[in-house]
């Protein structure tokens, strides 16, 4: 690499850097503004605040990793811009192509970046987070569906619990169904079923076991059973921001076995998957759109850059938000919610690169 990569390199890293220094101070503050009167409420220990706020910023700071760089990106461009330093780049045979190419590594070192702590780091700071967000912030929210749940958990056995309280593991009105060859076998329902701890069994009560017979069902009733299940009554209904804790590997387990389940969540999941390996790719595209933005001198100087980029990231957030909310609430395809934005967003970047090439 020349002088002249390092030189832009080293001034991508460090305005990047610092724009998540200057914001993450600013979220926890006004995140803090928000929740104080219930963290006082709750008398929640200083220990376990300094470890939300820890998982906060990190949380937050991926999150908006791209946009943060696409700050960044037109501030120190805008800068070399207005003190004609990208006119004497140029003006010494660099062609436009060439200009733009430690750009390009920058952005490679920063979604490697991103990549890393979206498969492993944020998953850990999600689960802290949330954790105390329901423990602490958002009481009487519901963390998990807990009525009219219905699971397959292999490729025979259906159970259904007409109403769930994860505090005790307790389930009302259960019923398992055993299917073979598409022909009920057996079917056990009771009217209240209760993980025992310390003996690690199952307790039903009011139990009914009818198998059926060719010509007649055999039932067998008692007041209490205890028994083993090869299920966990928490598979029944995962917390809603479960797949946001998971690593990759976990993820794709996770999602595999709740299609095996026939989860209604599903396009949820695919979605957080699917993000993980487009947060990376935007900062390409929001790099390019950044430098085509902020490469031309302007009579209004950095501050017209900066509005044209913040009203660019804002349309970019919300055509995310728009096509994540048609996957989770809707039919539409996870894949295309998150290709669509970034394909859209990908193709005006080469226009505007084009256009300030020229």
């Amino acid at each position: 690499m020349k002088i002249i990569d390092w030189y832009i390199l080293k001034r991508y890293l460090g305005t990047f850097a610092m724009i998540i220094v200057l914001f993450a101070p600013i979220g926890i503050i006004i995140n803090l503004s928000e929740k104080i009167d219930k963290i006082l409420e709750n008398e929640v220990p200083v220990n376990e605040v300094l470890v939300y706020y820890y998982h906060f910023t990190i949380y937050f700071a991926h999150m908006l990793f791209p946009l943060f760089l696409f700050l960044s990106v037109i501030f120190f461009t805008s800068k070399l811009a207005n003190n004609t330093e990208i006119i004497a780049i140029l003006s010494s045979g660099i062609s436009f192509w060439r200009f733009v190419r430690p750009y390009i590594f920058g952005a490679i070192i920063v979604s490697l970046a991103s990549f890393a702590l979206g498969m492993f780091l944020v998953p850990k700071a999600s689960k802290g987070f949330n954790e105390f967000a329901y423990q602490y912030l958002k009481k009487g929210h519901q963390e998990r569906e807990k009525t009219n749940l219905f699971r397959q958990i292999n490729d025979y056995d259906f159970i259904y619990v007409s109403n769930f309280i994860p505090k005790n593991k307790t389930g009302f009105d259960f019923t398992l169904e055993h299917v073979e060859n598409n022909q009920l076998i057996y079917k056990i329902s009771a009217t209240r079923i209760q993980f025992v701890e310390k003996d690690s069994m199952y307790r039903l009560s009011n139990y009914l076991l009818r198998e059926i017979g060719p010509r007649e069902d055999k039932l067998t009733q008692s007041t209490f059973k205890d028994t083993l299940f090869s299920f966990d009554l928490e598979d029944l209904t995962p917390l809603e921001y479960v797949a946001e804790t998971l690593n990759y590997q976990e993820l794709n387990n996770f999602i595999a076995l709740e299609k095996k389940r026939g989860s209604s969540n599903i396009n949820r999941y695919l979605l957080v998957k699917y993000r993980r390996w487009s947060l990376p790719i935007s900062t390409f595209i929001l790099t390019i759109m950044a430098v085509a933005v902020s490469s031309m001198k302007r009579r209004g100087g950095m501050g017209v850059n900066l509005a044209i980029g913040i009203g660019v990231a804002f349309v970019y957030v919300f055509f995310d938000k728009i096509f994540g909310t048609m996957a989770e609430q809707s039919g539409f395809s996870p894949l295309m919610a998150v290709l669509i934005p970034n394909l859209s967003f990908g193709i005006v970047a080469l226009y505007l690169l084009y256009y300030a090439k020229r």
